[in-house]
């Protein structure tokens, strides 16, 4: 049976939940561990297909063209293996099947509730990859903050999860962010303390707690926060913001994670091998020669709209020994001929034009394909 790594986030949203599965993932198969990694998102959106950039980032495309979260890209990037459609479940994809089934007759006439059969369907989910998987360790993030009334039917399945698979084939990982307050020069504890308490009210006491923080983590903040959640201290992982985020797995390992979860899991130990990455790490923070791109887009006021393109241009530019330095260019600019912009294009060593919808920020003054044709001779 497959073990499950259930990792939900607490305080604020955007601290880093996915880049911290994809770090676990990696984590495990330096050990010679197999995983498949998914997400549960709470949205009531079937898939973010139809959402804007400046709402959600980017849409990541899966190995069977699936539009899905762009953790998933995170996800590929650092366990190095493909994800699919089944990787990432929505709210909105749930209780579209469920209803669906309902319309069937599937339920035999009986009443539809959440419980039992909106938690059956993210079980069942959850367990199809694993099963399609064949991993030795699933690691499920639930998107959103604890305390979202979103998020509530996601924590009740993985709370379920732990009656259905065995508590010792589980463990609850929780991502909180310990905020600095200026004026006192301090990191504050008591919202990561509240955030347990909501996730002890869902029925989950979590097994690893990561700190992160912009600021450094003192010995007794981890001692006061084990006590208080419940924790052995070596389950307390501080975390301060990486200078890259192909730091996190070198740093999360040197925390002890790594071992603490092999050893909570009972799996038989294998060598650990980080040479490899900590290579990756070496060649991206050394002095390397630069290579200026320009990234032509319309929704660059967000980056995270082209998180993979971006992404793959500095990854490209690793593994010809040059650093990219991407300049965001927004389109619309450059179509009204802002003279900022333009000097920024000319200036560039090259330039990447991602896709997008509509006609904004692509120019229209060649009504016809034939003036079209003549204004490209």
């Amino acid at each position: 049976m497959s073990k499950f790594i259930f990792v939900t986030g607490g305080v604020s949203s955007s601290i880093g939940k996915g880049i911290c599965v994809a770090a676990l993932g990696r984590l495990l198969k330096n050990r010679n561990i197999s995983v498949a990694l998914m997400k549960l998102d709470p949205y009531v959106n079937v898939d973010p297909g139809t959402m804007s950039p400046y709402q959600h980032g980017e849409v990541f495309v899966t190995e069977d063209g699936a539009e899905t979260d762009l953790d998933l890209g995170h996800y590929e990037r650092f366990i190095d293996q493909p994800t699919y459609q089944m990787n990432n479940v929505t709210t909105g994809q749930v209780y579209a099947s469920v209803i669906n089934k309902e319309r069937r007759g599937e339920y035999l006439g009986g009443t539809i509730q959440v419980i039992p059969h909106i938690t059956n369907e993210i079980i069942e989910r959850i367990e199809k990859v694993a099963l399609q998987e064949n991993a030795n360790v699933v690691i499920v993030e639930v998107g959103g903050t604890v305390g979202d009334i979103e998020s509530q039917p996601f924590l009740e399945a993985i709370r379920q999860m732990s009656r259905r698979a065995g508590r010792h084939n589980i463990l609850y990982v929780h991502v909180t962010y310990l905020p600095y307050i200026g004026a006192t020069g301090e990191l504050k504890t008591k919202p990561t303390q509240h955030s347990v308490k909501e996730l002890l009210r869902a029925g989950i006491q979590p097994d690893v707690i990561i700190c992160r923080s912009d600021y450094p983590i003192d010995t007794e903040i981890c001692e006061k926060l084990a006590l208080l959640c419940n924790l052995p201290l070596r389950a307390l992982i501080p975390m301060m913001t990486a200078e890259i985020i192909y730091e996190v797995p070198l740093m999360l390992e040197e925390a002890g994670l790594g071992e603490y979860i092999v050893n909570a899991f009972g799996i038989d130990k294998h060598e650990v091998c980080m040479q490899e990455w900590q290579s990756l790490v070496y060649t991206i923070k050394k002095v390397k020669p630069e290579l200026k791109i320009g990234l032509v887009g319309k929704y660059v006021e967000l980056h995270d709209a082209y998180l993979s393109v971006a992404e793959a241009m500095k990854h490209a530019g690793w593994y010809q020994n040059i650093q990219v330095k991407i300049e965001w260019i927004n389109a619309e600019a450059i179509e009204q001929r802002d003279e900022q912009h333009c000097t920024l294009l000319n200036e560039v060593d090259g330039i990447v034009i991602p896709g997008g919808f509509g006609m904004r920020g692509t120019r229209r003054d060649c009504s016809t394909e034939q003036d079209l044709r003549q204004n490209h001779r």
